[in-house]
């Protein structure tokens, strides 16, 4: 446990950690120091004198709150007049040449230097001359659209190039009022997590090209998600905003700091993965080609699964270990074998060191916890008995059409229950729709094993139920994710201390049984 100290800041007593710099100690009690070119995972650079805080009685009395780590008995003095006229000219400096026309800035309503200007400055300019212009809408590649006038030049950006991504595409080139940041000659943005750079500056300098001017961030609800990108599971800001008479729509996904899975970054192939969740939406029942109610499609489902001698259930391993359980007691209900099958979730060789995994699924973890078979001889031998087969959202021809599989399954009676519009709904007899990952509630445990939980962020004009109502219309027992749990928790020895409403934001990791690794 780290060591605690006790300081004062303004003359009052609190309690930080020992050894952090100021900006992070103070910042944990509640109490913002004004900075542009700190971030906690680029370090200190000491560039923007923002964060210049007076220390009593200390030597020297002014000092950079980045570069100033917290210790016992220190006075920090925030409010005193010399430091608010410090961080009144350090703001006039900023403001000098910089574009005021928030009205239409990209960055208005998430702009520190619109934030700071309303708190420390609130003065007229006193500029006669004409401002120094520079560059608009430059094209730094990768999707970042660099608007220089508004850049503050502190440097986050270069920083991550050099220090996370380690490509080292931007730089900062001549000096003063000539200072910009630019691409070196012929050399754009290459690296797969270029579009982090939009978050990490703090005015409207890097944007996104796919997010640019689609809405205003005021009008954008912010809820809390994982993306399912990949078997990471990177913690999410979902924002979506549901214009009058018009659906619910996300225009961006946003990484969210948890320590724990991914930092505070994510890579941009997640962060896009939004469109997703927009389009090629499976939005109506179809029975044998035609359209028809959804409480049709769950009657004509339960005919087939009554009928059917030798069912077999294909379960996603995109889905929940709600989900996961609640189809693995319906196939025990309905006398079907169950399979995790997804080899087409999984790109070779595309993962790297970071953040992006092979595995393009979100939860086969949570189908190896429920013990269910995920081979694929195991699937052709069940396919080759089965009369009926049913896919809970699981498309095994996501990255790549094996034909031979294919083939076979269209031989089959196939039903899909599914979110989307894919090669198995293509082929089915039935394809009912179900919500998606963004439009309900659950868990699922990442390729480290941390176990997390998410809630439903998206509310569609007509709503779509999950896969585990489905079970339930169907006969299932488990009636919601509450219900799943006390079975999960019997046969699964990971899960049997984890209480569900319990599980911390940033996420549980869960114990690995040794029985998994022994060989029989």
């Amino acid at each position: 446990m780290a060591e605690m100290v006790k300081l004062f800041v303004n003359g009052e007593e609190v309690e930080v950690e020992s050894g952090k710099n100021l900006i992070d100690a103070i910042g944990a009690v509640g109490i913002e120091i004004p900075h542009l070119c700190y971030h906690p995972a680029l370090g200190a650079d000491g560039n923007c004198r923002m964060c210049l805080v007076g220390i009593e009685d200390g030597r020297p009395p002014v000092v950079p709150a980045c570069k100033t780590p917290a210790r016992e008995g220190m006075r920090v003095q925030l409010d005193t007049d010399n430091i608010k006229k410090i961080q009144r000219d350090i703001m006039e400096f900023e403001l000098i040449n910089h574009p005021v026309d928030c009205p239409i800035c990209d960055q208005a309503g998430e702009c520190k230097l619109q934030d700071y200007y309303m708190a420390h400055d609130l003065q007229d300019s006193r500029m006669r001359v004409p401002q120094v212009t520079k560059g608009k809408k430059m094209d730094f590649g990768c999707g970042v659209v660099h608007d220089q006038e508004r850049c503050v030049v502190c440097g986050r950006c270069v920083r991550f190039t050099r220090q996370i991504t380690k490509t080292g595409e931007l730089g900062i080139i001549n000096r003063t009022d000539a200072a910009r940041v630019n691409i070196f000659p012929g050399r754009p943005l290459n690296n797969r997590y270029a579009l982090n750079i939009v978050d990490l500056c703090p005015v409207g300098a890097m944007t996104s090209r796919d997010f640019r001017f689609k809405q205003r961030v005021w009008f954008l609800k912010k809820d809390k998600g994982i993306c399912h990108g990949c078997a990471r599971g990177c913690n999410i800001f979902i924002d979506h905003n549901r214009e009058k008479y018009k659906d619910d729509v996300i225009y961006r996904y946003r990484p969210r700091l948890n320590s724990l899975v991914n930092g505070y970054f994510m890579c941009d192939e997640g962060r896009l993965s939004y469109k997703e969740e927009n389009e090629n939406r499976l939005t109506a029942t179809m029975i044998e080609g035609k359209e028809t109610s959804f409480e049709d499609g769950i009657q004509r489902i339960q005919q087939e699964l009554n009928q059917a001698k030798k069912p077999l259930m294909l379960i996603s391993p995109n889905s929940t270990l709600e989900q996961q359980w609640a189809v693995k007691r319906i196939a025990t209900l309905y006398g079907a074998r169950c399979s995790g099958y997804s080899e087409g979730y999984v790109k070779a060789g595309d993962g790297d060191d970071f953040l992006i995994c092979d595995d393009k699924s979100a939860n086969r973890r949570g189908l190896q916890l429920l013990d269910i078979d995920c081979e694929r001889t195991t699937l052709e031998q069940a396919l080759g008995e089965c009369d009926l087969f049913i896919s809970f959202d699981n498309d095994p021809f996501r990255f790549g059409n094996n034909e031979e599989l294919r083939n076979a399954i269209a031989a089959k009676r196939v039903i899909a229950i599914s979110s989307h519009e894919n090669t198995m709904t293509e082929i089915s007899k039935v394809a009912l729709p179900v919500a998606s990952y963004s439009e309900y509630d659950g868990t699922i445990v990442n390729i480290n094993n941390v176990l997390q939980s998410f809630t439903r962020a998206v509310r569609k004009n007509e709503e779509r139920i999950d896969i585990l109502e489905v079970t339930r219309l169907l006969g299932g027992a488990v009636r919601d994710n509450a219900h799943a749990w006390p079975g999960m928790k019997t046969t699964v020895e990971e899960l049997a201390e984890v209480h569900p409403d319990r599980i911390p934001a940033e996420g549980l990791q869960l114990s690995v049984s040794e029985e998994s690794h022994v060989s029989a």
